[in-house]
């Protein structure tokens, strides 16, 4: 079969099965609002948690860092790239989450592809949570390493996947906040089989970072937990872009000398550093941003319990409304559309089959009248 052919059958199978993707020019988004197409709707499809992207004092960061530096970095980080922006925002993360070390890639994506590219050898092996990010899974699944997925937030699945003796290192791999379904990790319980297995964790936070735990430390941190790779990203909680890892010493050596995800990459503008410092001071000091943002969790799950679609757990921002089949979550998304409200449907493979679902994200921007809004159109279209 040639290209042609090939792709022409895959985009033939995507349309048919309801699965079709389209990326929409947003014309304005202040987080609580967006506008396509000249029409505005209440925005719940955002991962600006803390509405940071829109916050003063981060736009006012990154226009001076971009007055003083300029646009770019111009290089990797290891050619002339790296500046004491930088350096600055990889020592106070580190500060904050409690690590000696911090190193910054230029996404989540990216972080998680480099550090599980790296790590994982032939004789390796790598246990991953079920519904863990395809970032994480992709990096898995393309590593020398074997690949084995436990059942999700099950910490005895893993502990039966670890009980065999390995040939060489064991890395379990899981997220903090699940971005589909809006879950936690019992981080704890994960951490504690890792131990006994001798394993190294990695856990990859980008939906928990800014959001929980004290000063929005993140999940790791609020259940007590210190895992060897901790992955934070910088487009959720912070309002901007971009990803960290944190570690230890010699690991953060290991990574600089020997990642070509880091090596090969051009640097994140010093500018970026400049607004993340300052979303850094905000989350630091986001105790009211966090609680109005829980406030929005509370009163939408109370009012949505009587919603003939399936909510999932979730205590997070991410409120996953279970619809079933493609068909089904887009004419949803549609109906909320004509209402006024604007939330994606997420369908396979980003999800399981059958599970298509309105994924459902609050945000501290949001006022209370916007999600009793959101509430009436749900019940006008559920009849």
């Amino acid at each position: 079969m040639g290209w042609s052919q090939r792709i022409d059958e895959a985009l033939a199978a995507r349309r048919a099965a309801d699965g079709w993707r389209l990326r929409r020019p947003v014309e304005q988004n202040s987080v609580r609002e967006i506008t396509l197409e000249g029409q505005r709707y209440r925005h719940f499809s955002s991962n600006d948690y803390l509405g940071l992207s829109q916050h003063p004092a981060v736009i006012a960061a990154w226009q001076q860092g971009a007055a003083e530096t300029g646009a770019g970095a111009g290089a990797s980080g290891h050619v002339t790239g790296y500046s004491r922006h930088h350096a600055q925002l990889e020592a106070e993360l580190a500060d904050w989450l409690g690590y000696s070390r911090a190193l910054l890639f230029i996404s989540g994506f990216a972080a998680n592809q480099a550090v599980i590219h790296l790590l994982g050898e032939k004789q390796d092996r790598i246990f991953a949570d079920k519904l863990a990010h395809a970032s994480l899974l992709d990096a898995a699944s393309h590593s020398p390493a074997s690949l084995r997925r436990f059942a999700h937030n099950q910490p005895e699945s893993l502990a039966k996947l670890l009980a065999t003796p390995p040939d060489g290192g064991t890395l379990v791999v899981t997220e903090g906040v699940f971005s589909m379904d809006g879950d936690s990790a019992p981080l704890a319980e994960i951490a504690e089989q890792t131990r006994r297995g001798n394993g190294w964790l990695l856990v990859d936070d980008a939906h928990g970072i800014g959001v929980t735990g004290a000063q929005g430390r993140g999940s790791c941190w609020q259940q007590q937990v210190k895992p060897e790779l901790l992955i934070v990203t910088f487009g959720k909680g912070f309002g901007v872009s971009g990803a960290a890892l944190l570690c230890d010493d010699a690991t953060a050596d290991y990574v600089e000398q020997f990642s070509r995800h880091l090596i090969y990459s051009t640097a994140m503008p010093p500018a970026q550093c400049y607004a993340l410092l300052a979303a850094l001071r905000q989350i630091q000091q986001g105790d009211a941003l966090r609680e109005k943002l829980h406030s929005h969790i509370a009163r939408f799950r109370a009012g949505a319990a009587d919603l003939p679609w399936q909510l999932g757990a979730s205590a997070s921002a991410i409120q996953p409304l279970i619809v079933g089949e493609n068909s089904a979550a887009l004419t949803l998304s549609q109906r909320l559309a004509q209402a006024g409200c604007w939330v994606s449907a997420i369908r396979p493979p980003t999800v399981p089959p059958g599970t298509a679902r309105l994924r459902i994200t609050l945000t501290a921007a949001h006022h209370t009248d916007d999600i009793d809004r959101l509430l009436e159109a749900l019940y006008d279209a559920a009849g």
